[in-house]
């Protein structure tokens, strides 16, 4: 996979990816705190995002999201380790159906998630 300077920024490494499938890992920091002292829904959404991409490109075809829904099931303290799992549930012809969990390291579900990709025709560029 290509090199994603957002991803980094946020601290977060590809753990596993196989066809279909990716783990990618990031700690929650103090800076990714909003206002009522909470992790910010946008730096879990990014995480599940990420391991979302992750797998949907790894057949090696540009995918891109046509849609993400996110259930935001509990809070975690800053220091947290979470894992975003992404599993491919159908691949179509040109869209597929990802579901992705981010749990904590103990195991706690921390949020779910189901997106839907477009395939495009084009082969995903190596870097």
């Amino acid at each position: 996979m290509r090199s994603d300077p957002y991803s980094e920024m946020l601290g977060m490494e590809l753990l596993d990816i196989e066809p279909g499938y990716s783990r990618v890992s990031m700690v929650i920091r103090d800076d990714m705190f909003n206002f009522n002292d909470l992790p910010h829904g946008g730096a879990i959404f990014s995480l599940a995002d990420v391991a979302f991409a992750a797998a949907s490109n790894s057949h090696g075809i540009v995918s891109v999201a046509l849609n993400m829904e996110i259930s935001y099931l509990r809070s975690v303290p800053s220091g947290t380790r979470l894992l975003a799992e992404a599993t491919e549930e159908h691949l179509g012809r040109r869209t597929a159906l990802y579901h992705i969990t981010v749990k904590s390291e103990e195991g706690d579900l921390i949020a779910s998630c189901h997106g839907v990709v477009y395939r495009k025709k084009a082969k995903l560029l190596e870097s």
